[in-house]
């Protein structure tokens, strides 16, 4: 399956952005990450950057767009598949970046720093919003989140991505991370579950 753009909103739950010392945003908060980020968590051993100080996890539930957006359509007519996905972060690259006003890319465009479940069924918003995802760490929950729990809604930033980037089969957006972000270092298993079932797992390495 060839991924065209990956899209990803910051800030969008309120804890989040509270445990970062960020504002919360008044409209949906946009980056993008390139697609040599990707990476699906199989339970192999992936790199991560060690000279550039911390990288942290963020767990978050990515959508799949199966055709290109049309004004008046909902998501459930564009939405074909959902993943459970890890944004990695350089932490003190991007307080460096936020600080000169400058585009976050260089903390968080690297190799692996866009992780992947394995794609699973797409069952509608109302029954996503039953279930929560989470991410381990070490077999310790870290992260728990629910689509219900957003800022900003997935019609929302679907809107919102068609209407300033353009949107079309291929594209994925990661939707945002709930609280409890932290440190990913060498030796790390990360699990990454929905509907309380392991998708996804991978370990941090060199």
């Amino acid at each position: 399956m060839v991924i065209k753009n990956i899209y990803c909103v910051g800030r969008n739950y309120m804890q989040h952005a509270k445990e970062l010392n960020n504002a919360v945003p008044t409209s949906p908060f946009l980056f993008a990450k390139p697609t040599h980020a990707l990476v699906e968590g199989q339970g192999q051993t992936i790199s991560m950057p060690q000279d550039q100080g911390d990288v942290h996890y963020e767990v978050e539930f990515v959508v799949h767009i199966s055709e290109k957006f049309e004004p008046d359509m909902k998501a459930e007519e564009l939405i074909d598949k959902i993943a459970i996905g890890i944004d990695f972060t350089l932490r003190e690259v991007q307080d460096e970046l936020k600080e000169k006003g400058l585009p976050w890319l260089l903390a968080k465009g690297f190799p692996n720093s866009a992780v992947l479940s394995q794609w699973l069924p797409f069952e509608g918003l109302g029954a996503s919003a039953n279930f929560d995802f989470t991410l381990e760490k070490n077999g310790i929950e870290v992260q728990r989140g629910n689509i219900k729990e957003m800022i900003f809604d997935i019609p929302t930033i679907i809107e919102f991505s068609a209407k300033h980037f353009g949107l079309d089969e291929g594209d994925i957006i990661y939707t945002g991370t709930p609280s409890g972000v932290g440190k990913a270092g060498k030796g790390d298993r990360f699990v990454l579950k929905w509907k309380e079932e392991k998708v996804g797992e991978l370990l941090i390495g060199d």
